[in-house]
């Protein structure tokens, strides 16, 4: 245990300094523990690889902030990315407004719903994440950071920048609103799919 403690002491010391190598190392470490954040909070495999780029980006500029003493860095960089993620929405949400002024172009058939099928997983994955979209923001991220990321707490407060007991409270609420969505919507097809407020598939590596 203190092998480890000063390993990340000594990761962090080199962060600090602007280490190449160091960015390099935390990078492969935590590059994927990113993405797949990003994915949950937007559902959208393209924008969570932009997410990942701009994260890192961030971390590099925010790099003098690290505390020179703690463990794994991982709480800091999904805080980062919970950050860029809300900045990513509302970027996109200006761009869609934008577009929405624009005349509509004549509707085209989307055969896509010829020939997908219509699996009970499928129709629940799709269910599980609208009930996820249709949480508080700050519910959604909370969900996100312990649920699915697998932080406890205490690094979840520390990413979010907000008391422990914050995160408990918002855990709760995401978790009850989850379970009543699911309980009451027409992604309900087989089974008791209480354990909503669990991981869900998140469609590839």
């Amino acid at each position: 245990m203190e092998t480890e403690q000063g390993d990340a002491s000594a990761l962090r010391a080199r962060i600090r300094d602007g280490d190449a190598g160091a960015f390099a190392e935390l990078f492969d470490a935590y590059a994927r523990s990113v993405h797949n954040h990003a994915f949950r909070l937007t559902g959208d495999w393209s924008v969570a690889e932009d997410v990942v780029s701009l994260t890192f980006l961030e971390a590099w500029r925010l790099r003098g902030r690290t505390d020179p003493d703690g463990g794994s860095l991982r709480p800091w960089l999904l805080g980062i990315a919970t950050n860029v993620t809300r900045n990513t929405r509302r970027t996109a949400r200006r761009h869609a407004a934008a577009l929405s002024r624009i005349p509509p172009p004549e509707p085209v058939r989307d055969i896509a719903d010829d020939v997908a099928g219509r699996l009970d997983d499928a129709a629940y994955l799709h269910a599980v994440r609208t009930a996820v979209h249709r949480l508080r923001r700050a519910e959604r991220e909370v969900l996100a950071l312990c649920v699915w990321g697998g932080l406890d707490y205490a690094a979840a407060a520390e990413a979010l920048g907000i008391p422990v007991g914050t995160v408990r409270s918002r855990l709760s609420r995401a978790r009850a609103r989850l379970t009543a969505e699911l309980a009451a919507g027409p992604g309900q097809t087989k089974g008791d799919r209480s354990s909503a407020a669990g991981p869900p598939k998140e469609g590839r590596p």
